[in-house]
């Protein structure tokens, strides 16, 4: 179970639980005492009435809460945060009293004391870049590396604050269900917002019948019947507003972090090429695993810097070495857009069932091209670069 680090936001995210269950708890008492049973079966003798309402309030009611229950166990047990580097305890301590001794948290000082980039050739979990045949990269050529939680960062995850570790596929931080919303519970995060969007228009409807029926039989407006109006109105906007940014979001590929800088991002690859293949006008050209201090030999990269090539001849490099170019994407470009549909079906499931129900966990991609599929972007950008093709394994997407 991962928490949030600011006291505050751990408060505000504890309780917004029970505020909802009081909204839902007045809106349940409005709506099946008051309206239903009150109202539509003891005054006007309307038992058709007060049953479709009954009916389509609780079927609403259910979908909502276990599609919230659902979105709650995933964050609180599966958040898809990644683990924490070897020294990010020791940093994390060390870094917490230079901020005490500075006397300000976010002081630019403090932050300046977060460690570089692993340069071990063999630090943990570079191999997991280098054994994919495309990953997202610096323009050296190595991975992104997350300096407050002393990792690499995965293809597309991003660090959160309010936790202080790094999510994949982080979309944002939402105290409504309790956490980071990402790739495990984004799912169910938007099933949940469809469900409740579903609820409070129930809520509206039986209201607004309500209130229409009592003004023209003569029997005055009943102020709880305003009161739960005014929730399901203010609800409805709020979660179809988040259920249609959600479907959105889903059928681009993208998160919330990642709109936000869709319109300037440019995304640096690392394309895996033949051994040998030497560095073009427009690419640089790295070899993995790393070379060691003495077997370094410079190329240029995309900025006119140098990327290191392994020119050693140790059986641990021959075995296993492998030469990326390293490239970029045009403005905006979008290398995991797979189309609508496709990236509809990569969050949300292969069938309708899945799409509907908040059981099943999104589907997951196990491929040795990439972390994460690739769209149509990726052999472009192979034709765009001039790089020559190599065999690919085959992929099993699981």
């Amino acid at each position: 179970m991962v928490s949030a680090q600011r006291a505050t936001t751990r408060w505000v995210t504890r309780s917004i639980p029970f505020f909802l269950i009081g909204f839902v708890g007045f809106t349940s008492y409005v709506v099946v005492q008051r309206i239903c049973l009150d109202f539509f079966l003891t005054r006007q003798q309307k038992p058709g009435t007060a049953t479709a309402f009954l009916v389509v309030y609780s079927l609403t009611l259910l979908l909502a809460l276990i599609a919230y229950l659902r979105v709650l166990f995933v964050i609180i047990y599966n958040p898809g945060v990644v683990p924490l580097g070897p020294n990010a305890v020791t940093q994390r301590e060390e870094n917490k009293k230079t901020r005490r001794m500075l006397g300000r948290q976010d002081d630019i000082e403090a932050k300046s004391a977060n460690p570089p980039p692993d340069e071990n050739p063999d630090s943990p979990g570079l191999e997991a870049f280098y054994s994919k045949d495309v990953f997202v990269c610096n323009e050296d050529g190595r991975p992104k590396w997350c300096a407050s939680c002393c990792n690499w960062k995965p293809d597309r995850a991003h660090h959160c604050s309010e936790l202080e570790r790094c999510c994949l596929k982080m979309d944002h931080f939402c105290p409504w269900v309790g956490g980071i919303v990402g790739e495990p519970s984004y799912k169910f995060f938007t099933q949940f917002t469809f469900y409740a969007t579903l609820y409070w228009g129930a809520v509206i409807a039986a209201t607004a019948f309500a209130l229409q029926q009592s003004k023209s039989s003569g029997a005055g407006i009943d102020g709880f019947y305003i009161g739960a109006l005014g929730l399901g109105c203010f609800f409805v906007i709020f979660t179809f507003t988040m259920t249609g940014t959600a479907v959105r979001y889903i059928c681009m590929n993208l998160t919330n972090v990642d709109y936000l800088k869709s319109k300037v991002v440019v995304h640096c690859l690392a394309i895996r090429v033949p051994q040998g293949t030497p560095p073009g006008p427009n690419y640089g050209i790295i070899t993995y695993p790393l070379p060691r201090q003495d077997d370094r030999a410079p190329s240029p990269n995309l900025s006119g810097q140098t990327v290191t090539e392994n020119n050693t001849n140790s059986p641990r490099d021959l075995l296993a070495s492998r030469s990326f170019a390293i490239v970029k994407t045009q403005i905006g470009e979008n290398p995991w857009d797979l189309g609508p549909f496709r990236n509809w079906k990569s969050v949300m499931g292969n069938n309708i069932i899945d799409w509907l129900l908040p059981i099943n966990i999104p589907p997951n991609y196990v491929s040795n091209e990439s972390m994460y599929e690739m769209g149509p972007l990726y052999p472009e950008l192979r034709r765009r670069y001039g790089l020559p093709d190599i065999e690919h394994e085959s992929k099993t997407p699981g």
